[in-house]
């Protein structure tokens, strides 16, 4: 299963943005890779892995902002697809996300 968590936090002040970096320091720690900007995602055998990680997540929500989190199967993962520049991505290499389990 794979977790992609996605969010808009404001960042318009400096305490905002300290919220932010957090948010995004914390995500990272917990074995996240961004994806896109403001889009992390993490890679577990089975979405029961991902509980711990959820809780610790809603436990440490910036108080602004919008936080969506998202499981899809591997096989949605592998199904979607990407652009870059406007050329289509045939494959994407996820070996650094899997190098972690």
């Amino acid at each position: 299963m794979w977790c992609l968590v996605m969010f808009d936090l404001p960042v318009q002040t400096k305490k905002q943005r300290h919220a932010a970096i957090q948010f995004r320091n914390l995500l990272l720690d917990m074995g996240y890779a961004m994806v896109q900007f403001s889009v992390y995602a993490r890679y577990t055998p089975t979405q029961a892995g991902n509980r711990s990680t959820v809780e610790a997540i809603k436990e440490n929500l910036p108080s602004k902002g919008k936080v969506r989190i998202l499981h899809i199967s591997d096989k949605q993962w592998a199904k979607a697809l990407r652009f870059s520049n406007l050329q289509e991505e045939k494959e994407q290499d996820n070996t650094d996300m899997l190098l972690l389990f």
